[in-house]
Order: structure tokens, then C-alpha cells, then sequence
């Protein structure tokens, strides 16, 4: 277990440094999630009361939408540099490979968010820092959902034509539960939770958190062969 820690740990340094030194790859991703934002609330006028109905839905779009563009890159060097064989022919657990590229991606999406779920809140008008631990448990459960699947479908789609075609068609049908439950839960907090439907929206994000995990973490090294 610690030797496929350490080697997954090593995988997500090694990303972290990239993405540090490329940041064009993260302002673009930044500046995206804003338009959409932006875009958003154009769109809906200067109602405030239908923004703040609709602003988990939107604020958990722009989460989706970005994140897939960061997607996109997660397996990008590897790629050019036909590091994928290497990661092939390389002994050891090749769980690793799919835990330090998960990590790598949990943290990139939440440097993301430390700026996106601010930036919402004063957009829309939207109490997020008086239901901190609520909001920051959905957020937790719901990253992690999409980052589960959007690795595995990542790695799936890493050598394939179109990739950049496939891996939205391939992953957003899989992320039905976690967007429903992630935009559910944070509608019930902010609204006070009057029919106690915060619990169940949670349980339902963290049991698929819990199946992805065990599914693409099983699979992962036959589609690493593959």
C-alpha cells in the first residue's frame, strides 16, 4: 500500500509542476468558468430572485463545463511524449497511475473553485459563507464524483480520434447522479432546508462517490493494458 501511495504521489507532483508552469492551461479554465457565469446572468436579467433560484444549477455547470477542460490535458503529455506505453511496461500497481492522476485533478478543480464559489456567491447574491461547512461538504462530494469518472473516461479516451468529441459524450451521461445530488444539496442549504432534503441528496452523492471509486479504481489497469 505505501509503495502505491508513493508512486501515486509522485504521478500527481509530477502534474501539479506541469500545470504550474504552464498556468496559460489554468487562467483559461478561470476565465471560461467566468464567461459562463457572465453569460448566465446576462441571460436571465436583472431579476434577482430567479437568479438565486437558478444559481446551483448555473454555479455547478460552469464546475462541469471547466473541469472538462482540464480533463482534456490530464493525460495530454503522456500522450505526445507515448508515455502511456511507458506507463504500460512499468511495473507496479498500475492503480497508481489512475490515483496520482485523480489527485492531481482534485486539486487543480479546487484551486478552481476556492475562486469560481466566491465569485458566484457575489454574482448572484448567494449566502455561501453562512452554510461554510454544508456548502463545503457539497462541494467536497461533488469534485470527487467528477473527478472519479472524468479520470477513468480521460485515460479511456487519451489515444482515441476525437477525443475531445468522445470524452464529453462519454462522461456527462455518467455524471447525471453527481450533478442532480450536487445541485440538489446545495439548493436545500440555501433555501434552509425546509423538507429535509439535504441528507438524502448527501447519501446519494456519497454511496456513487463510493461506487465509482471501487469500479474505476478496479478497472483501471485492464484499461491501462487495453
Amino acid at each position: 500500500m505505501s509503495e502505491l501511495l508513493r508512486r501515486a504521489a509522485t504521478i500527481a507532483r509530477k502534474d501539479l509542476l506541469i500545470e504550474v508552469r504552464a498556468r496559460q492551461g489554468f487562467a483559461a479554465m478561470l476565465s471560461f468558468a467566468a464567461l459562463v457565469l457572465f453569460i448566465f446572468s446576462f441571460a436571465l436579467g436583472p431579476d434577482p430572485a430567479l437568479q438565486a433560484r437558478v444559481a446551483p444549477g448555473l454555479l455547478w455547470t460552469a464546475v462541469i463545463f471547466t473541469g472538462t477542460l482540464s480533463l482534456t490535458r490530464l493525460f495530454e503529455t503522456e500522450r505526445i511524449g507515448d508515455g502511456i506505453t511507458l506507463l504500460r511496461m512499468h511495473g507496479g500497481d498500475q492503480r497508481a497511475v489512475y490515483l496520482g492522476k485523480l489527485a492531481g485533478n482534485l486539486c487543480v478543480l479546487a484551486a478552481l473553485e476556492l475562486v469560481l464559489f466566491p465569485g458566484a456567491a457575489l454574482m448572484f447574491g448567494l449566502d455561501l459563507a453562512g452554510h461554510f461547512w454544508s456548502v463545503l461538504t457539497i462541494a467536497v462530494l461533488g469534485t470527487v464524483g467528477f473527478s472519479l469518472a472524468g479520470t477513468f473516461f480521460a485515460a479511456l479516451t487519451a489515444t482515441l480520434r476525437g477525443r475531445e468529441l468522445l470524452l464529453p459524450l462519454l462522461l456527462f451521461p455518467a455524471l447525471i447522479p453527481v450533478v442532480i445530488g450536487s445541485v440538489g444539496a446545495l439548493d436545500a442549504v440555501l433555501a434552509g432546508d425546509p423538507l429535509g432534503r439535504l441528507d438524502g441528496w448527501l447519501r446519494l452523492l456519497a454511496a456513487y462517490d463510493v461506487l465509482l471509486c471501487v469500479a474505476c479504481v478496479g478497472i483501471f489497469p485492464v484499461l491501462l493494458e487495453e
